[in-house]
């Protein structure tokens, strides 16, 4: 089974409601743990483009701000599921939500 990392920045306010999201569409799963998350603070920065609708700064201007970088896991067949579960609970117009995959070698145990 193909286990993937999940990488996510969301402004603060919606961090609990983005962990939601991951944990009902089936992420964050390790073993016998559900919820498994790691959550940080970080700067992010973008410049909105014409015709974008921001959910903050404004068209043509570098926006940084701070946001928590939400980390957890799922497997490559829930991910779609967790993209779109995430999407509904994100404020901003473009989530970006990066699935990585995971190397695991042969002959472990425990983890997933």
């Amino acid at each position: 089974m193909t286990r993937l990392k999940i990488e996510i920045s969301v402004p603060e306010t919606h961090a609990e409601a983005v962990i939601d999201a991951l944990h009902t569409a089936g992420a964050g799963r390790v073993g016998a743990y559900a919820r498994c998350t790691s959550v940080w603070k970080v700067t992010g920065s973008w410049q909105p483009l014409p015709g974008a609708q921001p959910y903050d700064g404004e068209v043509g201007v570098v926006q940084r701000s701070e946001e928590c970088r939400i980390e957890s896991v799922c497997d490559a067949e829930s991910a779609a599921a967790v993209q779109r579960a995430v999407r509904q609970a994100h404020p901003y117009e473009e989530a970006v939500i990066h699935f990585l995959p995971l190397y695991e070698p042969q002959g472990t145990s425990g983890g997933s």
